[in-house]
């Protein structure tokens, strides 16, 4: 191969691919760290002169999950209360987001800023007055103070992303169907929203994993090993002080991503316009 053509392809395949290539490896390893090992055996797993290859495959970390834990009932209570409070969000945060971004009153972009402040705040400085709250409604201990609790950080920061992206959409479709006939609501509901839906599935799927992988407050407000979440459970029962069931620890994050993972991977493009558009508008 001549010189020329040598640095064609460096320049065309080389630089532009391999950092991509390299931080793409080593964005994934950790995930297939996490696989392999939820695949290997309790020897295997200690074996480290092949650490990175399955000798032997087996789903006993899984079968383990399921016959010795309350592995099942965790991923309901998870699966239960990130539902509910997604949808519960959502609906919240596309109310304001739209007042925010078109309706006009005055004080409009103080209180937007304000309300993505309380995203901000650490929950670690709330959680004791969030506890007094909950105990005072009668909630302490139970799965629905968790359904409670989880939108006052949720519906923050889908509420700016949101105002955000209704301000990239156009007035004037709006403004036409309310002339046809249509009332405010039923404009919003027949032509803005449809438009919107790349920044609510965004907003969604953000509110979504954020109430799957919470921790803080899981741990503080729910007792009982029926009402433990997904995070929770594994923390809790696969974790003894120095001691760690690697294999079905590993096994339990995997099945823990699959929800997740399965989200980003049908909505990739909507949620990358979305987050875009919301993020430079907001």
């Amino acid at each position: 191969m001549s010189t020329p053509r040598v640095r064609r392809w460096i320049n065309r395949i080389l630089w532009p691919y391999l950092p991509l290539a390299i931080v793409l490896i080593a964005l994934l390893f950790p995930f297939y760290w996490m696989i392999i090992t939820s695949l290997k055996t309790f020897g295997e797993t200690y074996n480290l002169t092949s650490p990175l290859i399955v000798k032997e495959p087996t789903l006993s970390n899984y079968v383990w999950l399921f016959e010795k834990s309350s592995f099942a009932r965790w991923y309901l209570n998870s699966f239960l209360v990130t539902v509910s409070t997604t949808l519960f969000s959502l609906v919240v945060s596309l109310m304001a987001g739209y007042a925010i971004a078109h309706l006009r009153f005055s004080g409009a972009a103080v209180i937007g800023i304000l309300i993505f402040v309380t995203y901000l705040i650490p929950r670690t400085l709330l959680f004791i007055p969030v506890t007094v709250v909950v105990q005072q409604l009668g909630a302490y201990g139970k799965l629905v103070s968790l359904i409670l609790v989880y939108p006052t950080f949720v519906i923050p920061f889908c509420t700016w992303l949101l105002s955000g992206y209704f301000r990239t959409l156009p007035l004037e479709p709006e403004e036409c169907a309310m002339v046809d006939g249509c009332s405010r609501i039923g404009a919003i509901v027949r032509i803005t929203l449809p438009l919107a839906v790349p920044g609510i599935l965004t907003a969604g799927i953000f509110g979504f994993t954020l109430a799957w992988n919470e921790l803080l407050y899981a741990i503080i407000l729910v007792n009982g090993e029926m009402n433990r979440t997904l995070p929770v459970g594994i923390v809790n029962n696969l974790i003894n002080r120095d001691t760690y069931l690697w294999g079905p620890l590993m096994a339990a994050a995997t099945l823990g991503s699959v929800p997740v993972a399965l989200f980003y991977f049908f909505f990739m493009d909507l949620y990358v316009g979305g987050l875009t558009a919301g993020a430079v508008k907001g």
